[in-house]
């Protein structure tokens, strides 16, 4: 069937289809039956209003024929209310439409392209559609959009955000490339007239072009309103996701600045001296560096909270309330901790000023004591004697004494006891050597008077004394800088001595005290414990180790205040050489760490061990980390001996050791520390002999001379014994650690990873040959002279180190160089044959080498030998262990396998 030709001009505008349509059938070349065909199917499919139809007869005779025959029989079956009316001949056709009407294949002059036409109308239609159906999209989407219930968490906003984004994004792009077709449908249409100025589109094409026009403006309009909704929606999200976070960050700095605040709060100690405020400061400073970023990010986060009430969030009564506490806490930290930092800045200043002062007064104390009396005799001597104290007295105000009454009044609010305490000791100690400044002047004044009267010189050493105290001096040490040095009891005597006019009350007040100095200033002890006859030999141990420690602490505290304070002094400054100056830290090394820690904290636990024995294991127990400290300090010790012997002569010495009444040098006071620890070792092991806690009680019998009969006996598996034999295996094996610090320090190139090698066992001198493998020989040994090694045995590995002799003030002494050291997991041992009594070989099975020791004596060999066969018996059978665990197929532990890698064949 032939398509039907509809003229352009019979689909004209919507308002022309409105007056109805003329069709034009041209069948001059069909048959009868496609004219019936044609009139069925317009009459039933036809949607427009039919107003007129003209046919074209068929040419043939007999189909024209039938064409009559079956118009006039089967009108009625058409249903058609319209005329129809059938010419002959396309002139019978123009005489009721015009030629330009008309398309050329019916005699007319309209220009029209059929396909053109269909493809033009359908890609408008097609158009439409898609516009249509993509608009239903955009209204779904707004639908579900709509019904979306925000997110209570910041996941889950996140993830609808993004999913919401990106369903807008491809609808966005279908907009997009719905409009790009569009305007390419409209240019294809309009191509025509933009080729050629002198044509014009038809009726038809404009009102092609005026259809896609409106549709592209729907698309628009549909595109702007789906826009203006998404901005919409997309606000909502974003402020909904900017809520949530804000909130959650919210709550972390909140919870951060909770923190800093409680610590802050427990942040009360203002300090009991200079050192102690210093480490104060220290640790404040660490805590407001702590809170740096917290407060940043409080900042940061108030600052966003601001914004966001300056766009319109929808949660602006939610919002502004945490940016006002956020405010408010990082406001409350800072000033807070501004008025810490204050506090301790002032009690900082409070205590060096007290330092100063008592530094005031202890030169004081020296100028006095340097004044020999003998030549005072003459009126020279006195005025020079009253021009220094005149001169020392005028540094009242470089050191601010007036104005320390006046410091101490406008902080006493804020002290606690102790610092009142010590602030009123200084204070007390100033007004009395300046009443016996002012007593020496009146007495020196009298003596000028009357040049007659002789004088007692009572100074025991004048002439090594400075006679000079120069106003500026540096600082006193923070350590103990309000307690009277240990020289000062017997300085003050000698000055009450010259004083013979003193007030009498006073004088015996000052021998009180003095006698109380004089007697370390120890308390009596409880009534209960009764004297040292009365009490069981444990608790006797106990008491001895009280005892001897604050002997010991006053010993540390005397080098402290006679040999390091005054190194600062200007006036003695020429008494020292500058090599002793400028190693002073390593001569006396962490001596002040303790005495920090033994007069603060170790003596304080060791009282409570009075009334509670059983608690003095534990207290050794509990400092093991704290008492490391001695490792440090003897690992210095080599260097400070070192320094000792070049400036042991120096006059500096001399003068602080007859200041202190010391009858040792200082070195010997130095090497204290490694006494302390071998009397801890030895009190520990006489406890032991008593361990069970009731031994240390304090039995009726004790009392009555029964102290052998109702001496209860041991229980070797009581806790407290347990405990006993820990705190002395821990104090033996500082000890050894300390000695091993000892011996290392000499050792030129040690490397810094020796402690993992673990515990120093032995270590001695040996001849020692190298031999390779490859040509190893016995009679090699002959021909070749041995190397002198120093060899220390490890728990774990062997050190060799080179002996070179150097000359030193004793003669010729070792020192050691560091060669070579070995992992006993990596070596084999093996005694030599005949003639060899005091040889041993040591082999490394990873390299080409071979080591034959010997021994000074047969009984060295073979302790030795005895000591490394046994470690690695005990590393075979370790091994051994974990490779049964390993076949038996259990997880292997750690620690099994040790510090370094195993093998399986020793």
């Amino acid at each position: 069937m032939l398509p039907v030709k509809i003229p352009v001009s019979f689909l004209p505008s919507v308002e022309a289809a409105s007056i109805g349509f003329i069709i034009v059938i041209d069948r001059r070349r069909d048959k009868w039956s496609s004219v019936k065909a044609s009139l069925t199917r317009i009459a039933v499919a036809f949607p427009g209003n039919l107003q007129l139809i003209f046919i074209l007869r068929p040419s043939c005779f007999l189909q024209r024929t039938f064409t009559d025959i079956g118009i006039k029989y089967y009108r009625d079956e058409f249903k058609m209310k319209v005329p129809i009316i059938m010419l002959n001949s396309v002139s019978d056709l123009h005489g009721y439409i015009e030629r330009s009407q008309l398309t050329e294949d019916l005699g007319g002059t309209l220009e029209y392209r059929h396909s053109q036409w269909m493809n033009h109308r359908t890609a408008i239609e097609n158009f439409a559609l898609t516009l249509k159906t993509t608009a239903q999209m955009l209204q779904t989407f707004g639908d579900c959009l709509a019904t979306t219930e925000l997110p209570r968490d910041v996941p889950s906003t996140e993830v609808l955000l993004m999913s919401h984004t990106r369903q807008r994004d491809r609808l966005q792009d279908e907009l997009k490339l719905l409009g790009k077709q569009g305007v390419m449908l409209l240019l294809c249409i309009q191509e025509p007239a933009t080729k050629s100025p002198t044509s014009k589109l038809n009726p038809n094409e404009l009102e092609n072009v005026a259809t896609i026009k409106r549709l592209l403006v729907q698309l628009d309009e549909t595109e702007k309103a789906f826009s203006h909704f998404w901005s919409e929606h997309h606000l909502k999200l974003t402020q909904c996701l900017q809520l949530q976070r804000f909130e959650h960050n919210f709550c972390e700095v909140k919870l951060a600045l909770d923190t800093l605040l409680a610590e802050q709060a427990e942040f009360t100690d203002i300090g009991d001296s200079a050192m102690h405020v210093e480490q104060l400061l220290k640790e404040h400073k660490e805590l407001e560096g702590k809170g740096q970023e917290p407060l940043e990010k409080a900042q940061l986060l108030a600052l966003i909270g601001d914004q966001l009430i300056q766009s319109h969030h929808y949660a602006v009564d939610s919002i502004r309330p945490r940016c006002v506490e956020l405010r408010h806490l990082r406001d409350d930290f800072i000033n807070e901790n501004k008025k810490k930092h204050d506090i301790l800045g002032k009690s900082l200043e409070l205590h060096r000023q007290l330092d100063k002062v008592s530094q005031w007064c202890e030169a004081g104390i020296y100028l006095l004591a340097s004044q020999a009396v003998d030549k005072c005799q003459s009126r020279e001597g006195v005025d020079i004697a009253l021009n220094d104290i005149e001169a020392f007295l005028g540094t009242e105000k470089e050191y601010e004494l007036s104005s320390l009454k006046e410091f101490y009044n406008q902080f006493e609010l804020m002290l606690t006891l102790d610092v009142k305490a010590k602030a009123q000791k200084v204070l007390q100690k100033l007004g009395d050597v300046q009443e016996i400044f002012h007593k020496r002047q009146m007495s020196l004044m009298k003596l000028a008077a009357r040049q007659t009267r002789p004088v007692q010189p009572v100074a025991p050493h004048p002439e090594s004394s400075p006679k000079w105290v120069s106003p500026k001096t540096s600082q006193l040490s923070s350590l103990a800088p309000l307690q009277k040095t240990p020289e000062a009891p017997y300085l003050e005597t000698e000055l009450n001595s010259l004083e013979k006019k003193d007030d009498e009350t006073k004088s015996e007040v000052k021998d009180e005290e003095i006698l109380e100095s004089s007697h370390g200033g120890e308390n009596p002890e409880p009534e209960h414990l009764g004297g040292p006859e009365n009490l069981s030999p444990g608790r006797r141990i106990v008491r001895d180790l009280l005892e001897t420690e604050e002997i010991y602490i006053k010993e540390i505290k005397s080098i402290i205040d006679g040999y390091i304070i005054p190194m600062d002094f200007i006036w003695l400054k020429h008494l020292i050489p500058d090599v002793l100056q400028n190693n002073k830290d390593f001569l006396f090394g962490n001596i002040r760490e303790l005495y920090e820690f033994h007069n603060r904290t170790f003596l304080k636990e060791l009282e409570k061990c009075i009334e509670n024995p059983e608690l003095l294991a534990r207290c050794f127990l509990k400092r093991k980390e704290d008492l490391q400290i001695y490792f440090k300090y003897h690992k210095n010790l080599p260097r400070a001996r070192a320094i000792w012997q070049e400036c042991q002569d120096c006059a500096y010495f001399g003068v602080c050791q007859r200041q202190l009444d010391h009858n040792l040098p200082l070195f010997k006071y130095l090497r204290g520390p490694s006494q302390r620890l071998m009397k801890y070792q030895m009190l520990l092991k006489g406890l032991l002999d008593f361990e069970s806690p009731e031994d240390l009680e304090i039995h009726p019998g004790d009392l009555d001379g029964g102290l052998a009969k109702n001496e209860p006996k041991r229980t070797k598996d009581s806790a407290f014994s347990a405990e006993l034999q820990q705190a002395l295996a821990m104090m033996e094996d500082l000890i050894k650690s300390c000695e091993l610090a000892v011996d290392l320090a000499a050792v030129t190139g040690c490397p810094d990873d020796i402690g993992k090698l673990g515990k120093l066992l032995r270590h001695g001198s040996f001849n020692v040959w190298t031999v390779h493998k490859d040509r190893y020989k016995m009679k090699d040994f002959i021909r070749f002279k041995p190397s002198q090694r120093q060899i220390y045995l490890f728990e774990r590995g062997i050190v060799f180190c080179k002996i070179r002799m150097e000359p030193s003030d004793q003669g010729l002494s070792p020192h050691y160089i560091f060669k070579k050291s070995m992992q006993l997991l990596t070596i084999s041992i093996r005694q030599l044959g005949r003639g060899s009594n005091r040889k041993f070989e040591i082999a490394n099975r990873n390299g080409l080498e071979k080591y034959i020791l010997q021994a000074a004596s047969k009984e060295i060999r073979d302790c030795w030998f005895s000591e490394i066969s046994k470690l690695l018996m005990e590393q075979q059978n370790n091994i051994k262990d974990v490779y049964e665990d390993e076949d038996n197929g259990r997880q292997i532990s750690p620690k099994s396998l040790g510090t370094f890698p195993v093998g399986r064949q020793l």
